[in-house]
C-alpha cells in the first residue's frame, strides 16, 4: 500500500528512525505506516546504507562536505539560527553536527557568534531558567494531550490538538481541528492510535472534552479510552504544572510556527504543522533529553489498536447493571447517580470489606461507590 498522509520523504524519516529502535519490530512498524515488509525493508537499507539522503527520490545534497574555514563555520550557524530562530547555541551546535557541519566551536563561542550579529533578544534570554523534570521510564507509559489555544483564520478557528508521549516528548499528534468537541479527538486518536499503537496512560486537563471538571471527569471521550484498555487521568486544578511538557510543547510550536504567521483554513495549518512535526521530532536537539532527538528515545507501542472491541464482561460474583440514560443506575430498590457518559453500558457492583459500601466497576476501573447505608 502507498505511504498516507503528510508528505512521503517526512514518512521514509520517521519509519527508518523508528525502525532502528532498540527491539523495534519492523512488521509490525509497516503495518502501521500502511507499506509492505519489502518497501519497509527497502527504505531501512537506503537509510543504513547512505544516510536521509537516500531516503528522497532525488539526492538533494552531497555525502561529503569541505573543510570549513572560520567564515563559512559563522555563516553555517547564522543561517541555522535564521532557519530555527527560537533554538540556543547548544542546540544549533548537535543539530549542525547532526546535519554534517564539523568542526564546530563550543555553545559559548556560538552564542557570542549570535550576540554579535543580533540574533539575541536579551529581554527573552532572561526568561529561560532551568526546569526540574520529572518523566515516565518507558515510551508509551504516559501520553500527555491538550489543545494549544485557538487562533482565528481567514474563515474560522483553529484548535491545535497535541499529543506527547511523556519519556521521550516525542509528538505522536499534531493536529489543526476546527473544534473542541469529542468526536473530533476520537477522530483523530484513531489515527494516531493506528500508527503508534495504545499508550498505558493518558493525561488531560479537566476541561472539555476530557471532562466536565474535577469532580465529574467523564465524558464519552474518556470512556472510549477506558474501553481500548487506556489509563485516564487529569490534572490538579489551577495547576497546569501537571503537564509541564505539553505547555513546554505549545510554547515551542508557537515560537517555531505560529509567530507572526497567518493561515487561511486549516488545510494551510496542517501543512505547516506536518514538517514542523517531522524536524521536531527527528532532528530538533532537546534540551530535557541531553539534546538527544524525540525520535531517538521512542518506540512504537507493542499494543496495537483494536479495529473492533470485544464484549464487556464481569465476574460471576459481581452484579451487573445498565446505566441509563439520565446516569443513573438501580440496585436494592433504589436509584444510584454515576454519570451520563456511561449510558447505555454494563457496569459491575461490587462489595467492598466495609458493610453497606459497594463499588462500581466499569470494565477494571472504579468509577463510583455506592453507600447503602445512607438515609434516602
Amino acid at each position: 500500500m502507498p505511504w498516507q498522509e503528510v508528505s512521503t520523504l517526512s514518512l521514509r524519516k520517521e519509519f527508518v528512525h523508528l525502525a532502528q529502535a532498540e527491539e523495534a519490530n519492523i512488521r509490525v512498524l509497516c503495518r502501521r505506516f500502511r507499506v509492505s515488509p519489502t518497501t519497509g525493508y527497502k527504505w531501512l537499507g537506503r537509510f543504513r546504507t547512505a544516510g536521509a539522503s537516500a531516503l528522497a527520490d532525488q539526492s538533494r545534497r552531497p555525502n561529503t562536505s569541505p573543510t570549513r574555514t572560520p567564515p563559512e563555520v559563522e555563516q553555517a550557524i547564522l543561517s541555522a539560527r535564521d532557519l530555527h530562530p527560537a533554538w540556543g547555541a547548544r542546540k544549533l551546535r548537535v543539530w549542525l553536527l547532526n546535519q554534517g557541519h564539523h568542526p564546530l566551536p563550543s555553545p559559548s563561542t556560538i552564542t557570542a557568534i549570535l550576540g554579535r550579529h543580533g540574533r539575541i533578544n536579551a529581554a527573552e534570554a532572561a526568561k529561560h531558567r532551568p526546569w526540574v523534570r520529572f518523566e515516565r521510564p518507558a515510551a508509551n507509559d504516559l501520553w500527555q494531550m491538550d489543545f494549544k489555544g485557538q487562533f482565528p483564520l481567514a474563515q474560522g478557528w483553529c484548535y491545535p490538538l497535541t499529543v506527547l508521549d511523556d519519556h521521550s516528548r516525542f509528538a505522536v499528534g499534531l493536529q489543526a481541528c476546527g473544534d473542541q468537541r469529542w468526536p473530533t479527538v476520537q477522530q483523530q486518536l484513531t489515527g494516531v492510535f493506528r500508527r503508534y499503537g495504545l499508550p498505558q496512560e493518558m493525561l488531560m486537563d479537566n476541561g472539555a472534552p476530557w471532562g466536565a471538571d474535577w469532580d465529574h471527569p467523564y465524558t464519552p471521550l474518556t470512556v472510549w479510552l477506558l474501553r481500548l484498555g487506556i489509563g485516564v487521568s487529569h490534572s490538579r486544578p489551577y495547576h497546569p504544572q501537571t503537564q509541564g511538557k505539553e505547555e513546554r510543547f505549545h510554547r515551542t510550536l508557537k515560537a517555531e510556527v505560529l509567530q507572526g504567521r497567518s493561515f487561511a483554513d486549516l488545510a494551510a495549518c496542517q501543512e505547516a504543522f506536518d514538517p514542523w512535526r517531522e524536524v521536531y521530532n527527528l532532528e530538533r536537539p532537546h534540551a530535557a533529553l541531553d539534546l538527544a532527538t524525540p525520535a531517538s528515545r521512542y518506540q512504537v507501542s507493542p499494543r496495537p489498536f483494536p479495529e473492533r472491541l470485544p464484549a464487556i464482561e464481569y465476574g460471576p460474583e459481581d452484579q451487573v447493571r445498565r446505566v441509563q440514560a439520565q446516569g443513573e443506575l438501580s440496585f436494592q430498590g433504589r436509584s444510584f447517580r454515576v454519570s451520563k457518559a456511561f449510558r447505555g453500558y454494563p457496569v459491575a457492583l461490587r462489595a467492598t470489606n466495609r458493610d453497606g459500601l459497594w463499588e462500581v466497576l466499569f470494565l477494571s476501573h472504579c468509577i463510583a461507590q455506592l453507600d447503602l447505608t445512607e438515609a434516602v
